[in-house]
């Protein structure tokens, strides 16, 4: 059975902040209904993660009769895998200068999993700057994201951090 805590608001049209969703098992639910849920409608969907996470998105949406690498060249879904595409988020405000980062125009959709970031050793203070700075980034082009986390890799003090990071988002709007 597939068991998530999902802390902050649903989107909306008129929601600003990023939904947070933390993980108690590995299932997606939540982020393949996020992530269907605009791509079947038009939208373009930008997942950034780990890159074990971005292949359970791709078999999940093939799963589903999805078809994700023609989402993927067609540039409807694009795969940042973190936490290499870190730079690319804070480049000046020219967007073509972004690599892979190609925004069609459409209403976006983005993704982000940490659990890449609480895996790996990174302090805490890292993994809240480089929250504070896709947060940033993502609400300038999105009022449509969902972050997420596996719980196992996160000690109390990391999740109230991630929660109050969020809420910082929220007010920032």
């Amino acid at each position: 059975m597939h068991t998530a805590t999902v802390l902050g608001p649903i989107q909306s049209a008129s929601t600003p902040a990023c939904r947070l969703v933390v993980r108690e098992q590995k299932g997606l639910a939540e982020v393949f209904e996020f992530i269907t849920a605009g791509l079947e409608i038009g939208q373009q969907v930008v997942a950034m993660a780990g890159p074990n996470f971005l292949k359970d998105i791709a078999q999940g949406l093939s799963e589903n009769g999805l078809r994700p690498e023609v989402l993927l060249r067609s540039g409807r879904l694009i795969f940042l895998t973190a936490p290499e595409c870190l730079p690319q988020l804070v480049l000046p405000k020219d967007i073509l200068k972004r690599g892979s980062l190609r925004l069609n125009g459409s209403v976006l959709r983005w993704v982000t999993d940490w659990s890449w970031a609480y895996g790996n050793g990174n302090s805490a203070a890292t993994i809240l700057g480089y929250q504070h700075q896709v947060h940033d980034f993502v609400r300038s082009l999105t009022r449509l994201s969902l972050c997420t986390v596996q719980c196992d890799k996160l000690a109390r003090n990391s999740l109230l951090a991630m929660m109050a990071e969020h809420r910082r988002a929220a007010r920032a709007s």
